[in-house]
């Protein structure tokens, strides 16, 4: 499923700190917050470090390129639950998402909130090395790292708490930036903001290891990744994006693989769904089409790594040329030996749209969405394919179903407010697409959409008419709120 939603830019990072200093914008939490020392959970408790991760998240969605895509969603989420579910000290729900850059970075933030760069999984060699870094940053939020270097810099008067939000925001959207922004503030301020780094960094990787060990995975493979990280700044005159915020001395290497070896080797088969995604990032992703067509040739003489994997990115890359005779004849012999593989499905449908066939794709993907309702990939698959075959009833009761599930998901959002375009209804449309801007932060816009929603309803629908009027005030109120800062 190719799909692209608008980036919208706003905000600034003195938003993030406002919350510091201000009520949280969520409801109370009934978690029990961690052993860390009552200093660091004064400055930062739990529910506001949730409300304070939703507001840095609303600006990442408007100011980096968040990858929308169905499947390597549900890979990242599938992934990440299964190394979250054997961590320690999980207090809140955790959420994964991509972001379009090839550097090899992975970040996590308040709210348990972990980004991953696809050229992370691009650079990988195996499952095991991606779950690794994903291990690390879950440590990183369950031991709150963020909320105690705040107290740190607390107690350090040379480096403003406002400052330092404003460097770790800026760190998780441009690494580079973030760096410079922190080296800013005073000598003393930044040698103790890179201390605790690396303090953090130690126990991110012994925690993480832990966590990796206990989900199944290779813990040995946290050595493999940080060794290969090591190796490449002897032969780059710039480091990789993950040293620049996650700092790399020997002595941590070297514990690394210490660690490392008290754990028992674990001989795993390669995993086919860590493969397709890595072909999928490099085929959609990393490279234009036309090269990614002649990567995959080149790996595919080479046999680099998983075969079935390498025709599914060369399927990809034929498909994104309209070269769909070719295409097709790779996708449907991948299709018919795993008919039930989200990736596979997921690529047949955009052949089918591409070959016009868009109500043979609706009638696939019925079935498909009865054995497995509401799972993401088939379900925003089948609206968009109902969509494309003028089917737009069928679209809209797909999503509405769909995100009574999943109420904050984007992309759902945006295909309903098209499907409820492409019928003319004009009120829901405006007021589905304000909800989405809503998500970005863009509060002006989103008044004006339901100002514009207003508009087309009549005056007898008084409910609506209240409702409406309800969402503008609180649109409003918040852009006050913005304003204000």
């Amino acid at each position: 499923m190719q799909l692209k939603l608008a980036f919208i830019t706003l905000c600034s990072a003195a938003l993030t700190f406002s919350l510091l200093v201000s009520e949280p914008l969520k409801a109370q939490t009934n978690f029990t917050l961690p052993d860390l020392g009552t200093s660091a959970l004064q400055v930062l408790p739990l529910e506001k470090e949730q409300a304070i991760g939703e507001v840095m998240m609303m600006q990442i969605r408007g100011s980096s390129p968040v990858v929308n895509d169905p499947v390597l969603d549900e890979y990242l989420t599938t992934l990440g639950r299964k190394l979250v579910a054997n961590a320690n000290d999980v207090r809140f729900t955790f959420s994964f998402f991509w972001v379009n850059n090839n550097e090899i970075n992975a970040f996590a933030f308040y709210g348990g909130h972990v980004g991953v760069h696809t050229g992370l999984i691009a650079q990988s060699d195996n499952e095991s090395q991606f779950a690794s870094v994903l291990g690390h940053e879950i440590a990183h939020v369950t031991q709150r790292h963020l909320a105690r270097r705040i107290q740190q810099q607390q107690d350090n008067s040379a480096l403003t708490i406002a400052g330092m939000i404003a460097g770790i925001l800026a760190t998780v959207v441009a690494p580079d930036a973030g760096i410079a922004i922190i080296s800013a503030n005073q000598t003393q301020a930044a040698f103790s903001q890179l201390t605790h780094s690396r303090a953090a960094e130690q126990e991110a990787d012994r925690i993480g290891m832990q966590t990796l060990n206990n989900a199944g995975f290779d813990a040995r493979a946290s050595s493999e990744f940080l060794t290969k990280l090591s190796a490449q700044i002897r032969y780059k005159y710039k480091p990789p994006a993950f040293l620049l915020t996650h700092p790399l001395p020997e002595s941590r290497v070297s514990d690394v693989r210490l660690r490392a070896e008290q754990y028992p080797v674990r001989h795993l088969n390669p995993s086919l769904e860590f493969n397709l995604a890595k072909s999928r990032v490099l085929a959609r992703y990393a490279n234009k089409p036309e090269n990614a067509e002649a990567l995959f040739r080149k790996l595919m003489r080479e046999n680099s790594y998983n075969n079935t994997a390498l025709k599914y990115g060369l399927g990809i890359s034929l498909l994104d040329q309209d070269k769909l005779d070719e295409a097709a004849k790779i996708l449907n012999e991948l299709l018919e030996k795993n008919p039930k593989n989200l990736f596979y499905i997921d690529t047949h449908t955009d052949l089918l749209i591409a070959q016009e066939k868009a109500d043979e794709a609706v009638k696939f993907l019925a079935e498909l969405n009865n054995y497995r309702p509401n799972n993401q990939v088939i379900t925003l698959n089948y609206a968009n394919a109902a969509l494309e075959a003028e089917q737009f009833e069928l679209a809209e009761n797909i999503l509405k179903s769909f995100l009574l599930e999943k109420p904050d998901h984007s992309l759902g959002k945006q295909l309903l407010a098209d499907a409820y375009k492409k019928q003319d209804k004009l009120a829901a449309y405006h007021e589905a697409n304000a909800d989405v801007l809503s998500q970005y932060g863009a509060y002006i816009k989103a008044a004006d959409e339901i100002q514009k929603a207003l508009n087309f309803v009549e005056p007898t629908e008084l409910v609506k008419q209240q409702r409406l009027k309800a969402l503008l005030t609180q649109y409003r109120r918040l852009q006050k709120e913005l304003a204000r800062l």
